[in-house]
């Protein structure tokens, strides 16, 4: 197939207006209509010739023609409202059998299982703004990971968030988990306007590289576990706020921070990445009496 086959599709517009298709909000749904800015997506993921290509949400198929456009060897995209199928058809009925669909939520996929492993997975998507994150932590915690670079649009917010730094106002949970597991960069951000209908906010792309498997970082369920209790109480001193968290483990709160070159005054957004990893490493330490006093209020 060419991208004479694509050209002969109806625009992404015409398409919306033929299949009579509108945005649903509780789907978290704003079509992304610009083929500009999905180009764009697209080719953050190049080459995307001999990798599968798993898109999430296609909806009227505008990133799914720019995936074939640069010559993705092989797309699947999951959907879940019945309402695309038939416009993903067309697609996929001038794609040289390049394009399949899977109908169904992505949140209930098994994506490594319905691909297989012969050939790498890249996960491109312009993600549903209510169900975002929590497919990038599914992703991101998958052992083993099966994908070998993701290209996701979140709402310009949740973007930041992921690639936030210390001190940073947006800096948590999310930033230390994606951290941990890949190197993250903000490529672009999209405004409102070239959606349809636009959303109150904007939205922004960020690539996903993981890291060589020697440098992630495994325990992530206790990771996640740690910076939950830090940051769900980010105004407190860690003293306070990582107290349960170190009695479950038996741990002394004083000890346990000097392993990482923190102290239990500071707050959560003033450790790094490789502090917070540090500490949920740490499983337990032995301690004398005389140490277990600095714990007491």
């Amino acid at each position: 197939m060419d991208s004479h086959n694509l050209a002969s599709l109806p625009t992404l517009s015409e398409t919306v207006k033929i299949h009579r298709l509108g945005a649903n909000k509780k789907l978290g749904q704003h079509f992304l209509l610009d083929m500009n800015v999905t180009d764009q997506i697209a080719r953050l993921a190049l080459p995307l010739e001999g990798s599968h290509i798993v898109e999430i949400g296609p909806g009227p198929g505008g990133l799914t023609r720019a995936l074939l456009k640069n010559n993705a060897s092989a797309v699947t995209a999951i959907e879940m409202d019945d309402r695309f199928l038939a416009p993903l058809a067309d697609i996929k009925a001038v794609s040289g059998d390049r394009l399949s669909i899977i109908h169904g939520d992505a949140l209930n996929v098994h994506i490594a299982k319905e691909l297989g492993p012969d050939r790498p997975i890249k996960i491109a998507a312009n993600l549903p703004y209510n169900v975002g994150t929590k497919m990038l932590v599914n992703w991101l915690t998958a052992n083993p990971l099966f994908w070998t670079q993701a290209v996701l649009m979140f709402q310009k917010e949740v973007a930041q968030r992921i690639v936030a730094a210390p001190g940073d106002s947006g800096y948590g949970r999310l930033a230390i988990l994606s951290q941990s597991v890949c190197m993250c960069r903000l490529a672009f951000e999209v405004p409102a306007k070239s959606f349809s209908p636009p959303p109150k906010v904007d939205s922004a792309v960020v690539v996903f590289d993981p890291l060589p498997e020697d440098k992630r970082f495994k325990d992530l369920k206790k990771l996640g576990e740690l910076t939950q209790a830090a940051f769900g109480q980010r105004r407190k001193m860690l003293r306070k706020s990582l107290r349960p968290f170190a009695k479950k483990y038996d741990l002394v709160l004083e000890d346990w921070f000097e392993t990482c070159g923190a102290v239990v005054t500071q707050r959560p957004e003033e450790l790094s990445v490789s502090q917070f990893q540090k500490l949920a490493g740490y499983s337990s330490i032995t301690i004398s009496p005389s140490k277990s006093s600095k714990d007491k209020p």
